[in-house]
């Protein structure tokens, strides 16, 4: 027993070692290096950039599209959730909602912008079948756009989550009390997922508000806050400084948003021996409803179809003749390809190491009374808060002269770090749900802490051990702002290949790779459900 309480100890301070060196003091770091001006305190590189207006213009922008495309968000993935929730539909049909509002999870976010230029640009699809569109879609149009595409799956999952714990009980009371429409429909559905609706409001601001990938592919002269950063960072003159401020600026939402949600915590409720019956009939409500989230469903759909449409085209849009030329052409690529094998190596580590930091960290916070475990916890609410181009400037800062510099190693832990939140808490969640009385019993019959892991904790909790490294795996080979400033000309992804085509208008080649991220992505999660299913019917 002596020897198990050694062991959780060890495990607890090499994980709180590894976020001070990997979190706290990089983040601290930046910090400091704001307030430096030739070896001495000073604020002239607060007041310097926050009376230059172009800084402060292309905060207001990003204030002003995030916010926008964050209430837009909310409103559709709400609507899509009780759409599979609270809705008579098919199993298809909920099928097809579900994976095509989560199927942009699966694609680079600067693949995004070009995908819209494609499709609504002078020259897009859109343009050459109806003529000149009565907008354009370069700059804010298309940044909202892009990033309404970008935020709907996480607001999507968060509140599609949130609708497993409604009791469709009380609807049933509040329609025996007369209750009208609008006030049944605040008290047993709105008021219960308020949490839960806040929570994507503020994550789907965020990501919108430090994503610089879309803006990086259809910004156009619209200037945001992380093009601002990126250009500061890596310009001909890098100015550090002055780029440790604008990413203490990128902060300051993001800590107001954490600050809301503990403010609206106090509105929270829990409902217990909670009843999953179906919801009431009501055919033309249901037909309407789900005829409108298929629609939506369906535009996303057409959307990501430009990916899948240039590359086999001889030159969009001027020869549409079906061709096979460029993808043969990219395998030729032994550049691109030994790119794609990079994403897919530091994909693989990030699932399996991330995995393992996550999974421990859950572990030591739940099934240990190891004194200060919750610091575990508080943890996974500041990496949810960094934005990723924050955490790779302090990377970047922080460890410049040190031997991890521009190696995978770096870029792969910044990816653990930045996506440390979602798996942390998937893994807590199951492990609170396991019987806690398994460990009284391991402890009675003497095992070692790490056969009682391996022997009865792990083998019951293999699906959400796979949903994990399926998170990892999938945002390791997507992300471009947790990375943009850690790979070198050796340690090259796909996403920031892509970044670096795009000044080559090699859109082609942009959406071939874009196209291998995404099949790679879907043959993973099947290869894993099928793995799931084939160990459950085993069992």
């Amino acid at each position: 027993m002596v020897h198990k309480y050694k062991s959780q100890h060890l495990v607890f301070y090499l994980l709180i070692l590894f976020f001070i060196v990997f979190l706290v003091l990089p983040i601290v770091f930046l910090l400091g290096r704001s307030f430096f001006l030739e070896g001495h305190i000073s604020l002239h590189h607060y007041s310097n950039l926050l009376t230059n207006p172009e800084i402060t213009q292309a905060l207001f922008n990003s204030l002003n599209v995030s916010l926008s495309a964050a209430l837009i968000t909310t409103i559709l993935a709400f609507f899509l959730a009780y759409a599979t929730h609270m809705t008579n539909s098919r199993k298809w049909t909920q099928s097809y909602i579900k994976n095509m509002t989560l199927m942009p999870m699966l694609v680079p976010t600067i693949t995004y912008g070009f995908i819209l230029m494609y499709l609504f640009g002078n020259e897009g699809i859109l343009a050459n079948i109806f003529g000149a569109l009565p907008f354009t879609i370069y700059g804010r149009n298309g940044l909202l756009i892009g990033y309404v595409i970008y935020t709907l799956p996480a607001a999507y999952l968060i509140i599609s989550n949130a609708f497993n714990y409604i009791d469709h009980r009380f609807y049933y009371i509040s329609s025996l009390m007369g209750d009208g429409k609008l006030r049944r429909f605040y008290h047993t559905l709105l008021r219960p997922l308020f949490i839960p609706i806040g929570n994507a409001f503020v994550l789907s601001f965020i990501l919108s508000f430090t994503d610089f990938g879309i803006p990086a592919s259809i910004g156009a002269d619209y200037g945001v806050i992380s093009i601002t950063l990126y250009q500061m960072i890596l310009g001909s003159i890098p100015r550090f400084a002055e780029g440790a401020v604008i990413a203490m600026m990128m902060l300051i939402p993001a800590v107001l948003g954490f600050i809301f949600l503990n403010v609206i915590e106090k509105w929270n409720f829990q409902q217990r021996n909670i009843n999953h019956t179906q919801p009431p009939l009501r055919s033309l409500h249901d037909r309407i409803v789900n005829g409108c989230a298929v629609i939506i469903s369906t535009i996303i759909l057409l959307i990501f179809l430009v990916m899948f449409v240039v590359p086999f085209t001889k030159d969009y849009p001027y020869q549409m003749d079906f061709t096979l030329e460029h993808i043969i052409n990219l395998f030729k690529d032994e550049i691109l390809l030994h790119v794609y094998v990079q994403s897919l190596f530091v994909a693989i580590s990030t699932a399996f190491f991330g995995s393992i930091v996550s999974f421990t960290g859950a572990l030591i916070t739940v099934r240990t009374k190891v004194k200060g475990r919750r610091s575990l916890q508080i943890i996974s609410l500041i990496t949810n808060t960094v934005p990723g181009m924050i955490l790779g400037l302090a990377y970047l800062l922080f460890f410049q002269n040190s031997t991890i510099k521009g190696t995978f190693l770096i870029v792969t832990i910044s990816i653990i770090v930045h996506y440390y939140t979602t798996p942390f808490v998937m893994a807590k969640s199951a492990l609170e749900k396991l019987d806690h009385t398994w460990d009284v019993t391991s402890t009675l019959l003497f095992d070692r802490w790490h056969e009682t892991i391996f022997k009865i904790i792990l083998p019951n909790m293999k699906s959400t051990i796979i949903e994990m490294m399926n998170y990892y795996f999938i945002n390791a080979m997507v992300t471009i702002s947790g990375v943009i400033f850690l790979v070198s000309t050796s340690t090259q992804l796909v996403s920031t290949e892509i970044n670096q085509l795009q000044h080559f208008n090699r859109f082609t080649d942009i959406f071939i790779l874009s196209i291998l991220i995404f099949i790679t992505n879907i043959v993973v999660r099947s290869v894993s459900g099928y793995w799931l299913r084939y160990q459950k019917r085993r069992g």
